[in-house]
């Protein structure tokens, strides 16, 4: 070995930041020297192709083993360089043959007499065939830690001197590769630490712009005491309900009453996920996976280690797709896309959908051990038009938030506007009366408040007596509730207490019937016996 070209390059390694420039400049750099036929690198890392790797049998612990991270060398004859690491080789068993002996013992080992004793060498021929005279195998250590192994095989004698060489320049080897692991961990945590940033700027502009949990309704109440429930635990939630219902809310809420609280809430959109892209959104990928592919990526599951990932409309994902998110579930493992490293994290999974799963299921579109493995704490969401007594409540709450963030005095809501509000069924449910609430707060003239509903609605509201039309008239909360019991149950008894149908109450009131059961429910409206 020559000193002064180990020196120098003992000098560049060090100068590197990166793990994977220190590892090749190190192989390349020692190949090039005299007569080195091949120079490689193991570093000791947990255990990760145990099922198929080709010393299984020879691994007394598959917890932990050497892996072959960088190779480069000279074949005779042929101008081919060896720096492929998924050969044969690409692990060593802790204790098992000499790399694994020299990673277990933190000892070196020098063979002088490879051609003389080849009992060591699992394939003599290619020793044979490339001349190799000589291995020297130095550990890795850093700070009296075994990193790994450096080995070197040579078509020439390797002195004693050389060996010394040879381990002076190891332990600076050693040495540059903990820093660029310590610099790859530092850049991995602050890209970490980016993404949370930015999901965070996200959450903090969407912070409750649902309404929070607004409301009074026995349904409201329902959904608080089952978050209150679950939220201690690490069971799986599933979340139905129709899209504008603050589902979103609740995953959230369960994130922020949890012992994770202080970790990543990561939420992934499944809806707006294209279908070729789901597994690197979930799991990350690895440079050079797929074309575009120009750097390592960190997925979401891995981002919310530590804390929980909320899959909205969970519906969406391919059931291609399925059984790796059942696999997290169940093992809480997954690997990167091109990447055969098996990772292991420990996250949360609440998931949201509007649709139908088991009618999803049924049809071969979800699977049914993914579903029942989400849904072990379903939670239903009623749309708004089933809770109607939390309108008055969350309009008023939304109103004042609008008119703060649009810098205008607070605007006052009417009874009328109470009870136009209430007739109105709101398909887009809560996101719907957000939107309706803060477009009336920019239209707006001269302090006067007026909603722009469908012309069902206006119809509704022209039905409405005309001192509760009357602007000038504030009710409260509880003489609106007893105003909309008294209409209600007028329309019952001039329909001879028949909801639907043809000159039911329901048509009377211009809902649906199924509207009208559930306000009848919610209000404790006895119906008479006939």
């Amino acid at each position: 070995m020559d000193l002064a070209s180990l020196q120098n390059l003992a000098f560049a390694v060090q100068s590197e930041l990166s793990l994977d420039r220190v590892l090749t400049q190190v192989t390349s750099g020692l190949s090039d020297q005299p007569n080195v036929a091949l120079a490689r690198i193991w570093l000791l890392a947990d255990g990760d192709i145990c099922t198929t790797c080709p010393m299984r049998e020879e691994c007394p612990d598959q917890t932990r083993c050497l892996h072959l991270v960088a190779s480069d060398g000279h074949c005779l004859k042929r101008i081919d360089h060896w720096t492929r690491t998924d050969g044969d080789f690409r692990r060593f068993p802790l204790g098992v043959r000499k790399v694994g002996r020299i990673g277990a013992s933190g000892d070196p080992v020098l063979l002088t007499d490879i051609e003389g004793d080849t009992s060591w060498l699992r394939n003599p021929g290619w020793a044979a065939h490339q001349k190799i005279r000589c291995f020297a195998g130095q550990p890795l250590i850093s700070r009296g830690e075994i990193l790994g192994v450096l080995a070197v095989f040579s078509r020439a004698h390797v002195s004693d001197d050389s060996m010394t060489v040879l381990r002076a320049f190891a332990d600076h080897a050693a040495a540059a590769i903990a820093n660029a692991r310590a610099f790859d961990e530092i850049a991995k945590l602050s890209a970490k630490l980016e993404l949370e940033n930015e999901y965070l700027r996200e959450e903090v502009k969407g912070a409750h712009r649902y309404g929070a949990f607004v409301g009074e309704s026995s349904a409201l109440r329902t959904i608080l005491e089952q978050i209150d429930l679950v939220s201690p635990t690490n069971t799986s939630v599933l979340v139905q309900g129709e899209s504008g219902t603050g589902k979103e809310l609740i995953a959230q809420a369960i994130h922020e009453h949890s012992e994770r609280s202080s970790r990543a809430f990561v939420k992934v959109n499944c809806a707006s996920v294209p279908g070729e892209l789901f597994e690197s959104e979930f799991f990350g990928h690895v440079q050079g996976a797929y074309t575009g592919a120009i750097r390592d990526r960190v997925g979401r599951f891995q981002l919310a280690d530590g804390g929980t990932i909320f899959l909205d409309e969970v519906g969406e994902i391919p059931i291609e797709l399925q059984s790796k998110l059942l696999r997290v579930l169940q093992e809480q493992q997954f690997e990167r896309l091109g990447d055969d490293r098996t990772r292991n994290v420990d996250v949360r999974v609440v998931a949201a959908t509007n649709r139908d799963l088991r009618a999803e299921v049924d049809a071969g579109r979800f699977r049914r051990d993914l579903y029942y493995r989400l849904s072990v704490f379903p939670i239903e969401v009623p749309p708004l038009r089933e809770r109607i007594e939390d309108i008055p409540l969350l309009a008023a709450h939304l109103l004042e938030r609008k008119c703060s963030e649009a810098g205008v005095p607070t605007l006052r809501l009417k009874q009328r506007h109470v009870m136009e509000l209430q007739q109105y069924d709101w398909p887009g449910n809560v996101r719907e009366l957000q939107n309706v609430i803060e477009r009336a707060v920019i239209t707006s003239t001269n302090g006067t408040l007026r909603f722009e509903l469908p012309s069902s609605s206006a119809a509704q509201a022209s039905r409405i007596p005309s001192t509760a039309q009357d602007d000038v008239n504030v009710l409260t909360q509880d003489e609106v509730k007893a105003f909309e019991a008294a209409n209600l149950i007028r329309a019952l008894e001039q329909s001879g207490w028949k909801v639907s149908g043809d000159g039911g109450a329901a048509e009377l009131l211009g809902i649906k019937p199924t509207t009208l059961a559930s306000r009848i429910r919610a209000m404790n409206i006895e119906i008479p016996r006939r």
